[in-house]
C-alpha cells in the first residue's frame, strides 16, 4: 500500500476503499491506515491542494464543482476550503472568460437572452458561481 500511495496523491477514503475491497477486515484496514497516515503516505491536506491545482489548471473547472469533488472523495469542508483558497479569483475570471469565449463560437441562439442563458446554464455546469459567469457574460448581443 505504501508503494501505491507513493505513486499518485490519494486521499483517506480512496485507501480505506481499495483496503476494503482487497477483504481485509477492519482491524488490518486501521493499522495499515495509522501506517500510511503516520508516514505521510496519505495526507488529505496536500491531497486536496493538488487536487484543487489539476482540476483548476487541467480540467477548467470553477470552484463549486471542484468543492463537490472533494466532498465526494471525503475531504471535510474546511480542509477543502483551505486548498480552494489557495487559487486566487482572477485565476478562475480569466479560466472562465477563455471557456465562455470557445463555447460563444459553437452557441446557436435566437436571441441575446437565449444567448445569455445557454452561455451561463454551460458556466455553471462548469462549476462557476452566477456571479462569475453573469459578470463575464454581461449583455450579450448576437454578433
Amino acid at each position: 500500500m505504501a508503494t501505491w500511495a507513493s505513486r499518485a496523491e490519494h486521499c483517506e477514503s480512496e485507501a480505506q476503499e481499495k483496503l476494503h475491497r482487497m477483504e481485509l477486515d477492519e482491524e488490518e484496514v486501521a493499522e495499515i491506515m495509522a501506517y500510511l497516515i503516520e508516514h505521510r503516505f496519505i495526507d488529505d491536506e496536500r491531497y486536496a491542494a493538488a487536487y484543487v491545482r489539476d482540476k483548476a489548471n487541467y480540467a477548467a473547472w470553477g470552484p463549486k464543482k471542484i468543492a463537490q469533488g472533494l466532498r465526494l472523495k471525503g475531504i471535510s469542508d474546511s480542509t477543502a476550503s483551505d486548498a480552494l483558497d489557495q487559487i486566487d479569483r482572477e485565476q478562475y475570471i480569466a479560466t472562465l472568460e477563455r471557456l465562455i469565449a470557445s463555447h460563444r463560437r459553437s452557441v446557436k441562439a435566437k436571441s441575446p437572452m437565449e444567448l445569455r442563458a445557454k452561455l451561463t446554464r454551460y458556466a455553471l455546469s462548469r462549476g462557476f458561481t452566477y456571479d462569475m459567469a453573469s459578470s463575464i457574460i454581461g449583455d450579450c448581443r448576437e454578433d
